[in-house]
């Protein structure tokens, strides 16, 4: 997902309101599947926007189109590398691509600035409306886990940072498949953690390209869709969009 400059400047997060089905996944007979288990991708949770500003407080004036840059090479860099066989976690995708970025825009970017932009990367916490929604989850007995290209390390310190220790099982790091998504294996992680069907398990992503890729493995998707990004055009509609984590409750727990 890019970040216009409004949404950069501002740091502002969308107010959409739900769109979509709330329809889940059916089974073979008909039957709405209650869902069991949501499987996370890791920024409904964790809050990025700080990563972005440091660049506009680093260099004024060129942090919006950096940090544009920058994330959409950091995803291209995911899907080359899955694609080519060349799998190396997302902290180092996410290094390299800041890198490569700073030089596309003409930014003397020093190893000291690049270390200090990684290393924010460990400060992040969640969105305020996180905590609440997760009790309710925990409330509903439903089971909960990171399902995310984040290495387990940034998982982890932001669950730290956020205290949500005790909500999630074991982080699903697509570094334990060396596949990136939306590739299928990476998704798969999900089934075989929770140990439940496919249609049991929501998927809560934070992209349009995510929730589209965990519709094609077959999850019922719910679009965390803070920043009120267009619909990507990929042939796959989410079972639900909405603008927080509230919207997702009222999706699985209905």
């Amino acid at each position: 997902m890019i970040f216009n400059r409004r949404e950069f400047v501002a740091l502002a997060g969308a107010a959409a309101t739900v769109r979509g089905s709330s329809d889940r996944a059916l089974a073979a007979d008909g039957v709405k599947t209650r869902i069991k288990a949501v499987a996370f991708d890791g920024f409904p949770i964790i809050d990025p926007r700080p990563v972005y500003a440091k660049l506009e407080e680093m260099f004024p004036g060129k942090g919006s189109e950096f940090a544009n840059s920058w994330r959409t090479r950091q995803f291209e860099y995911t899907w080359l590398r899955t694609l080519g066989g060349r799998y190396v976690d997302f902290w180092q995708v996410t290094e390299e691509s800041l890198v490569f970025a700073a030089r596309a825009r003409g930014i003397d970017l020093s190893s000291g600035q690049r270390d200090q932009i990684m290393q924010s990367w460990l400060a992040l916490e969640a969105w305020p409306d996180v905590a609440p929604a997760l009790r309710q989850f925990k409330e509903a007995g439903i089971g909960m886990a990171f399902l995310s290209n984040l290495t387990e390390a940034m998982l982890d310190a932001a669950v730290k940072n956020s205290g949500l220790e005790g909500f999630f099982g074991p982080h699903l790091s697509t570094d334990k498949v060396k596949a990136f998504k939306p590739d299928p294996r990476a998704y798969q992680m999900g089934v075989d953690a929770f140990k439940l069907k496919k249609e049991e398990i929501a998927f809560a992503a934070f992209a349009g390209w995510d929730a589209a890729g965990a519709k094609w493995f077959g999850y019922p998707t719910f679009w965390v869709n803070r920043l009120n990004a267009p619909a990507e055009q990929l042939g796959a509609t989410p079972d639900g969009i909405g603008s927080g984590l509230g919207d997702l409750v009222k999706f699985a727990l209905a």
